[in-house]
């Protein structure tokens, strides 16, 4: 018996290659990226590139009303994808088609859209919704705080579910255009530059706009009365800070910090490299909080962190941030050293400069003041653990292992090391792992047994290993000038929930 082979013309080939993938190649994103601490965080299957809000928000009954446009790609073929969001939503829409939503878990909204969506595409989707954030409660807590004129939105690790949908953790930078509405001698800010404003009919629309990658929990929002003050950096940088109108015994303190903004960005940019966003600032709204964050170009500064007066130390920190934290974020949350151990060794940096005590000085008086077995040597820098993510520890045996870097490294070794780890990574994201093959290829140094003992091992490092490498003292240690002012600065990142 002979068979025929038979040869599909060109058009039949065509016909063929083109049949779509089917149902079964298609499967939902998952609900979280793997964090190891926050595992909900973040969704898989897509990646943001850009947020568009358009806001409207009434103080007096602290109702919000938002279209947000996402434009994403898809990372897979995707039936369905989540976005981290709490608030109700009336509408979604995927490429302009109406598509079906459900929520679930603490704050998963599920989006299915009406066909499913290839692998490498881009997408737009736009979701409108209204309600009141700070009812909103999320584990018990509402990261949306009211004030007597307004409101403010600004917390660590999450925050951006009150008031807009999205892809919650910071391994999705994207760039954002926030435009609000608010009532008319009511002011509103956010991140980056301000492109315009505009008032129609009692309302006052303000356009803010922030065009580098910024990562979900970077994104602020603030409503009230502000007096404002404007400056340019030296290298022509915007300076926008806001002191709320209502700060009472405050407002003069929490203005001369914050008025040093300028400067110290300046000084930084020397330490650091060049400043990495298109503007910079910060605000202090009347809020009784007593933290502080790097929200990117506009950190937030809680009212109580200028309870002791002027806190100079603290705008020291979170604009060290913007390099540590913000260009550069974390893979994971267990990474946090590497914001937080350099934002206080900033602080250091600061003391030194000012000659109010070096780094040295400080690294001695730190390892000095914790017997070995103060709990304080428990906690890894490295990977303390989602309920200790903020302890003490982070940052003064985060500091700690800076200035032991520094004197294993040398001078010269050290400063190219934080200059080029910002600029080399900007917009990225960096691991603890990272910065230690980083430090070895810029040194020619192997140091991984020398970060172990100084981040992750859960004892006071040996009188001989300080010695090596802080020389530290046995002897009664004085305490630098420096110490009681960035001390105060101990709970700028305890925020008013639990992690």
């Amino acid at each position: 018996m002979r068979h025929r082979l038979l040869v599909p013309g060109a058009a039949a080939l065509s016909l063929l290659l083109a049949i779509p993938a089917s149902a079964a190649d298609f499967t939902p994103g998952a609900p979280g990226v793997g964090d190891s601490y926050y595992p909900e965080s973040g969704n898989g299957g897509y990646d943001v590139s850009h947020y568009d809000l358009r806001l409207k928000y009434q103080p007096k009954t602290d109702r919000l009303e938002g279209t947000a446009t996402l434009l994403a790609t898809t990372t897979q073929n995707l039936s369905r994808f989540n976005l981290d969001f709490g608030l109700k939503v009336s509408e979604i829409r995927v490429n302009g088609k109406k598509a079906a939503f459900a929520t679930s878990g603490k704050h998963e909204l599920e989006v299915t859209p009406p066909a499913p969506l290839e692998k490498g595409k881009r997408i737009s989707v736009v979701v409108r919704y209204a309600g009141k954030p700070s009812e909103l409660k999320i584990d018990g807590f509402t990261a949306w705080a009211r004030t007597p004129d307004g409101a403010v939105v600004a917390q660590e690790p999450h925050g951006s579910a009150w008031w807009f949908p999205g892809n919650d953790h910071p391994t999705d930078k994207a760039t954002y255009d926030v435009s609000i509405a608010v009532p008319d001698g009511t002011q509103a800010l956010s991140n980056g530059i301000l492109a315009s404003e505009t008032s129609k009919l009692g309302w006052t629309r303000y356009n803010w706009r922030s065009d580098k990658p910024q990562a979900t929990y970077l994104a602020t929002l603030a409503v009230g009365r502000f007096d404002i003050t404007k400056d340019t950096t030296a290298n022509g940088l915007p300076v926008i800070n806001a002191v709320s109108k209502d700060l009472g015994g405050h407002t003069g303190s929490a203005s001369a910090s914050i008025e040093r903004t300028t400067e110290i960005t300046e000084w930084l940019e020397g330490v650091f490299g060049p400043y990495p966003f298109n503007a910079v600032g910060g605000y202090v709204p009347n809020v009784p909080a007593g933290y502080a964050l790097e929200t990117q170009t506009r950190p937030f500064y809680g009212k109580r962190v200028f309870d002791r007066g002027s806190n100079v130390s603290v705008v020291v920190h979170e604009l060290a941030h913007q390099w540590y934290g913000d260009s550069v974020s974390v893979k994971d949350w267990k990474d946090i050293w590497v914001n937080e151990g350099f934002a206080r060794y900033s602080q250091w940096l600061w003391s030194e400069k000012e000659g109010e005590g070096t780094a040295q000085e400080l690294a001695d008086y730190v390892y000095a003041q914790h017997p070995a077995d103060d709990a304080f040597w428990t906690v890894k820098p490295g990977d303390p653990g989602a309920d200790k993510q903020f302890d003490i520890a982070v940052y003064d045996r985060g500091a700690l292992t800076l200035q032991a870097l520094r004197n294993k490294v040398g001078e010269k070794v050290f400063f190219d090391i934080l200059k080029t780890w910002p600029t080399e990574n900007k917009y990225g994201n960096g691991s603890v792992a990272d910065f230690v093959k980083f430090a070895e290829k810029k040194s020619g140094k192997q140091l991984g047994d020398f970060f172990d003992t100084w981040l992750f091992q859960q004892a006071k490092p040996s009188a001989g290993a300080a010695k090596r490498t802080l020389g530290a003292q046995q002897a009664p240690v004085a305490q630098p000038k420096s110490w009681k002012k960035i001390a105060a600065t101990n709970t700028v990142h305890e925020h008013e929930h639990s992690h």
